[in-house]
């Protein structure tokens, strides 16, 4: 069984959905697969107070199922199920859905995103949300006049740590290694900061808290020095995990353009990729910026260029 569209969507996060809305207006009849996490990262996001059209602050999911909920009434067609091959070698591309599925469409957005890297911890997941967080963008604001961690040791880990010293009275930066991946620029910063106090050669072993039902409170981090083996015990509101993200695009690797890091390469500030008729959009394309608002922009300017690349070549 196969199936002809004229846009194709991979992927359901604010990118995705917001290109959905612009490509059903234009009557691209956009059909969206959403794949193995539908809204992407936004939810797993508690509160969001940076996202436009929310004055008072919404939760991630509430704010992501608003935009799906939009391209749905403009005409896109959302389905379950994941992208599992995908030919760009001729137009119409070729993909297949869930392994069975042929579709020959002739545009492609990609909007797959990134996952963010997690510690590992069984305790952090059970706090994913109620403290532990890898966006001090996102939720640094929560935490104003406590104590929070970040983790990591690469230039991301040193910006949120920043970042984070002008909102919260403590924050303790940990590195399992004995020095930053960093720039020296980014590590002076940090170093000069009084707010900031930096612990290396320590890992994280358990995420500590309380819980109450369905609620959680979490109270610290138990992390461990890997040359003396010594356990400390640091008393904290919030955790940062900011050890990377790594973006969705293995199944297009050896077509796509891709950068040392697996993010798509895109034209500019425009979504164009190395194929004409195949566009990127948010956090796919994106090792920069990250924010679901961004994503929303350019799954905009997506849909617009792909309906300029159809009214060209059709």
């Amino acid at each position: 069984m196969s199936e002809k569209v004229l846009c194709l969507i991979i992927g359901g996060g604010p990118a995705g959905y917001t290109a959905g809305i612009y490509a059903a207006r234009a009557g691209l009849f956009p059909v969206i697969y959403e794949g193995m996490q539908p809204g992407g990262q936004l939810t797993i996001t508690s509160e969001v107070e940076n996202f436009p059209g929310y004055p008072n602050g919404e939760s991630g999911p509430v704010i992501v199922e608003d935009i799906k909920q939009q391209a749905v009434r403009v005409g896109a067609e959302i389905r379950q199920g994941e992208i599992t091959e995908a030919d760009f070698s001729v137009r119409p591309f070729r993909l297949v859905v869930d392994y069975e599925k042929e579709i020959f469409a002739e545009t492609v957005i990609i909007a797959t995103g990134a996952t963010a890297r997690w510690l590992g911890l069984e305790s952090e997941s059970q706090y994913r949300g109620f403290g532990v967080s890898t966006c001090a963008t996102c939720d640094g604001a929560f935490f104003k006049n406590k104590t929070v961690a970040v983790i990591g040791g690469g230039d991301t880990a040193l910006e949120e740590a920043h970042y984070l010293s002008k909102i919260a009275t403590k924050v303790y930066l940990i590195h399992r290694r004995n020095q930053f991946r960093a720039s020296k620029a980014m590590q002076d910063k940090i170093f000069n900061t009084p707010n900031i106090e930096v612990i290396f050669d320590a890992i994280p072993t358990e995420v500590l808290g309380e819980k109450q039902g369905f609620m959680r409170k979490l109270t610290g981090l138990q992390i461990q020095n890997k040359i003396s083996e010594k356990i400390t015990h640091l008393e904290l509101d919030g955790i940062f995990v900011a050890i990377g993200v790594t973006p969705v695009t293995e199944l297009f690797a050896g077509q796509i353009d891709l950068d040392a890091q697996g993010y798509i390469k895109t034209e500019g500030a425009r979504p164009l990729t190395n194929i004409p008729g195949v566009f990127a959009a948010g956090d796919v394309q994106d090792p920069y910026y990250r924010q679901a608002c961004t994503a929303a922009a350019s799954g905009c300017k997506a849909a617009i260029e792909a309906e300029r690349f159809l009214a060209e070549t059709n």
